[in-house]
């Protein structure tokens, strides 16, 4: 239980800083829906680069963070060593990859369809390198339990990358527009969406140089036989990775490729902000993901690992359920999130979610091979899923759209979680409350329909039938897990122990 509660506090830390960021960086998204219409595309194109960038920094990364935590806390491995060759790995390789964009930038930027604007191209080549970098070192603050700094730094870069951002999209177009002499030295409207990535680019630059501290602690020095270690049980996680973060972004890259009519980012840009809003899940998980990827290494070696992992799994879902339901409920208001020619995408919102739940139970389930070194499992139910999914969206988008693209991730990641599920029960047998699990997921289903179902013709009394039944789901977690005899158990103890 104490391991728990370190779980669960680290996840609040990690959790608030993810939840917060996120809906901070929100405020982006209805700043370019507003100012990016729909119909020109602007928004397709920073929903079709940002899927780029996810796959490379997969890439760069080559699962290096969990190999780092791996290594970190396996019995006789020097720490100091793992982070100086985790770090100078994923640094050489990131550089390298910086260097060949550039040379080849001439045939590259045609080939992504932006002849006309390279430098998208080689200016996020340099963010998601240096993203890379910082991968590692915030991977270092996680193992040395500073989620403190960890949360400062996040915040540094999103409060900054906001502020440029409502200058460069909004004040100084005010301004340019009534009198344009004032701020042509600083601002050129012809620039328009390039902003998004050059201004991605200074703000991750200077939150690079914050880790300074972190820097100057670590002796640069490989160790050629642990690199070799790491390596090897690493390759199989940069192929789950790979296709893992397809699945993510396989639709955004495909989908201008598929749709070659000038309508084609169009669709792209409505479904890319209508998954914005969906994003709920995913701040979930990662948030989970920050905290649960040390406590599940360093608990490797407890006896009653198994039944915290079970435990951690079950209260997962409940959660994830629960954040589904209160989207649902307020998608009347959440929409607002984005541009009114945004809305006719929200459809997919609810597909999405699910999706991304699927995935964070798929992420939890996963441990079993990474603790038992059989990593090589994930790379091949992450290829299997990713699949699918490719050809959900080159046989079903040219007919239905977005629409598949939602489907195809749903399909995939349902897939890819059944399969790591029957296996790990050979190789890691973990006795997960199945029937507590299927009881919330039967009920948040049953209350989902009931919420398509019965549509009371106004936004208020929808939201308001919507929260009745959000709050049904509340109510039987609060009596079946016995909520509030746990809290008075809890000050209880507290009592006693001042």
């Amino acid at each position: 239980m104490a391991n728990l509660k370190s779980l669960a506090k680290d996840t609040v830390i990690y959790g608030l800083t993810g939840m917060v960021g996120r809906f901070l960086n929100y405020l982006l998204v209805p700043l370019y829906t507003a100012r990016i219409s729909a119909a020109s595309g602007g928004y397709g194109t920073i929903t079709n680069i940002y899927a780029y960038t996810a796959l490379i920094i997969i890439i760069l990364t080559f699962g290096m963070e969990t190999t780092f935590f791996r290594f970190a806390n396996k019995e006789g491995e020097d720490p100091k060593s793992v982070i100086s060759t985790s770090l100078l790995a994923v640094t050489g390789v990131s550089a390298v990859f910086v260097l060949l964009v550039l040379l080849l930038l001439p045939w590259l930027a045609p080939l992504m369809g932006y002849a006309d604007h390279p430098s998208y191209i080689w200016v996020m080549a340099v963010v998601v390198a240096l993203d890379a970098v910082q991968s590692i070192l915030y991977a270092y603050l996680r193992y040395q339990h500073k989620p403190i700094k960890f949360a400062s730094l996040k915040f540094a870069f999103i409060f900054l990358n906001i502020f440029l951002n409502l200058l460069y999209f909004w004040l100084l177009p005010e301004i340019y527009e009534k009198h344009p002499s004032w701020v042509s030295g600083i601002y050129d409207p012809s620039v328009g969406v390039g902003y998004a990535f050059y201004l991605n680019l200074v703000c991750t630059g200077l939150v690079t140089l914050l880790f300074w501290k972190e820097l100057k602690s670590i002796k640069f020095t490989i160790d050629r036989s642990l690199l070799k270690r790491m390596l090897k049980y690493t390759w199989p996680l940069l192929v789950l990775g790979i296709v893992g973060i397809l699945n993510q972004t396989i639709d955004k890259i495909l989908y201008p490729i598929i749709d070659t009519s000038a309508n084609g980012r169009v669709q792209l840009g409505i479904y890319g902000a209508a998954c914005k809003i969906a994003m709920i899940m995913a701040i979930i998980t990662n948030a989970f993901r920050w905290a649960y990827e040390p406590f599940v290494f360093g608990k490797s070696r407890d006896k009653d690992n198994r039944e915290a992992y079970a435990a951690a799994m079950k209260y997962f879902i409940i959660f994830t359920l629960l954040a589904f339901l209160m989207v649902v409920a307020w998608i009347d208001v959440l929409k607002y999130i984005i541009g009114r020619d945004y809305w006719e995408g929200l459809k997919v919102v609810p597909i999405v979610m699910a999706a991304e739940i699927m995935m964070g139970v798929y992420f939890n389930l996963s441990f079993w091979y990474k603790l038992t070194d059989k990593t090589i499992w994930g790379a091949i139910f992450s290829l299997i899923g990713c699949i699918v999914m490719i050809i959900i969206n080159v046989v079903f988008v040219p007919h239905y759209g977005y629409m598949a693209c939602a489907w195809g991730g749903f399909t995939g990641y349902g897939l890819t979680m059944v399969l790591c599920y029957i296996v790990g029960r050979k190789y890691y047998p973990i006795n997960y409350p199945l029937k507590d699990i299927g009881i919330y997921t039967g009920l948040a289903a049953l209350l989902y329909a009931a919420s398509v179902v019965v549509d009371w013709g106004g936004s208020f009394e929808n939201v308001t039938y919507r929260t009745l039944l959000l709050l049904v789901f509340a109510a039987v977690l609060v009596k079946k897990e016995n909520v509030m005899d746990k809290i008075v158990e809890f000050k209880h103890r507290r009592h006693q122990r001042t």
